[in-house]
């Protein structure tokens, strides 16, 4: 039996779900910012509402980003918190291995897209069973990238990119979506919880996926990124 704690801060706003066995015991979805006052409260919520007390728990599961640099902070941050307090394990996957997931092909090869909202999108192009390794790239890059195959682009601002992409000649059809927690508890639940012990204990707690250095705001008004 497994029991999962799964939730993503990376994208927009926050995504809880608790899952046992595969089956969505319960969850919620909030947009907005201010994750680092909201998420434990509603971690705690959909506990409640799943029946579910936090020693009972057998793993811990997060999106690691690529995404939101404070997002992907927040929650990396309360996932080791729980996962060192309560002694289980802790999954982290990549947001655009969540969105693949969980995209319907329809014949298509996926692309998984998060805008960055500086002009490029966080993008992991699908190539049969293998891992895809995400990387930033502009719509005019990524049109370069793509081939001349059919794509199906899932993840946040998609119809945006699929926009500018079907301008450049590329055949493609979009997918709106954010990272679905009942996905990332089943995808963390199917590598398994002797697993991931095994792997912190190997290799450290999950780390953040950064794919660029965080953009700040300057007292001058004038923005740039810092690695």
């Amino acid at each position: 039996m497994s029991l999962v704690l799964a939730f993503d801060c990376a994208v927009s706003g926050l995504g809880i779900a608790v899952v046992r066995d595969g089956i969505r015991l319960a969850g919620l979805a909030e947009d907005g910012r201010d994750q680092a006052a909201r998420l434990l409260p509603a971690i705690e919520t959909v506990l409640g509402e799943a029946g579910v007390g936090r020693r009972e728990l057998s793993l811990i599961a997060v999106t690691i980003g690529p995404g939101s640099f404070t997002g992907v902070r927040v929650g990396l941050a309360a996932a080791r918190g729980l996962a060192v307090g309560l002694g289980v394990p802790l999954a982290g996957l990549a947001t655009t291995s969540v969105l693949r997931a969980q995209a319907v092909p329809r014949g298509r090869a996926v692309v998984a897209a998060i805008d960055s909202r500086l002009g490029d999108w966080f993008c992991a192009i699908a190539e049969g069973e293998e891992e895809p390794v995400p990387f930033v790239a502009a719509a005019p890059e990524l049109a370069l990238r793509l081939g001349g195959r059919a794509y199906l682009v899932v993840g946040s601002g998609a119809q945006a990119l699929v926009a500018q992409l079907v301008a450049a000649g590329i055949d493609a059809v979009a997918e709106e979506a954010l990272p679905d927690p009942a996905v990332i508890a089943r995808l963390a639940a199917d590598t398994g919880a002797e697993t991931w012990r095994v792997r912190n204990k190997r290799e450290g707690l999950p780390r953040p996926l950064y794919l660029r250095g965080v953009n700040i705001t300057l007292p001058d008004g004038a923005r740039r990124t810092v690695d």
